[in-house]
């Protein structure tokens, strides 16, 4: 019988190891799977690589993920803003890399690993000093870069309901990243406010297919932060 329900959160995040690429879902704090991060950082991973949109907000999530010093390098569009004073900090000191990526790269970049996709050609970027060192090519006329596929190990991403068997359904704009994660991770855990039985999730509002998520835990306390 299929059952990809754990109970423990801990356990669900038991074997992510040190170095491991991990990707989170979440813009801002909606959709970001606040609970599941408290539980990574309980098991204190070392030099992990987080895809993320943003380098996190105040003092929690992916912010306490990087300040309990479990990150070497992040991956995302937007790593500063008004309280991203953990980041900064990092920054500033050398103790963690960035990779900025524009917001559409990121996006495409994800969804190519998931497609099974070499690459893509984007217009976005091209020019400047985020095309520096990558291929180039001029196609119908305009100049494009070649950007590589972003790939994770584990993805750790938040939505409203699940199966047993991982089928996903999300809230509002809590939906953002984390379909497309889902798809380009080799192991998807996924927090939800609700567990309900097969047949129950409506199939026109299953967004992430079960075949895409490994683990679900429910969390009763987790925040909903959507828009």
């Amino acid at each position: 019988m299929i059952d990809k329900r754990i109970t423990d959160i801990d356990r669900a995040v038991a074997d992510v190891f040190d170095g491991a690429v991990v990707m989170v879902g979440g813009f801002g704090p909606a959709g970001q799977p606040a609970e599941l991060l408290d539980a990574l950082i309980r098991r204190r991973p070392r030099e992990l690589t987080l895809i993320s949109n943003n380098a996190g907000n105040g003092d929690y999530g992916l912010a306490a993920l990087l300040k309990a010093g479990c990150v070497k390098k992040v991956v995302c569009s937007f790593p500063r803003q008004v309280d991203s004073w953990v980041f900064d900090d990092l920054y500033r000191r050398g103790e963690v890399a960035l990779e900025l990526v524009p917001q559409g790269n990121l996006a495409a970049r994800i969804q190519a690993a998931g497609s099974g996709l070499g690459g893509i050609f984007t217009p976005t970027g091209f020019g400047t000093q985020l095309a520096e060192g990558k291929e180039t090519r001029r196609i119908d006329g305009k100049d494009y870069v070649f950007e590589t596929p972003l790939r994770a190990d584990f993805a750790l991403i938040k939505a409203l309901k699940a199966d047993r068997w991982g089928n996903l359904v999300f809230d509002k704009t809590g939906r953002n990243f984390g379909p497309i994660m889902a798809t380009a991770a080799a192991c998807t855990i996924a927090q939800v406010s609700e567990t309900v039985a097969l047949g129950e999730l409506d199939p026109e509002a299953v967004v992430t297919p079960g075949i895409f998520v490994q683990r679900v835990v429910q969390v009763a306390t987790a925040r909903k932060e959507s828009a």
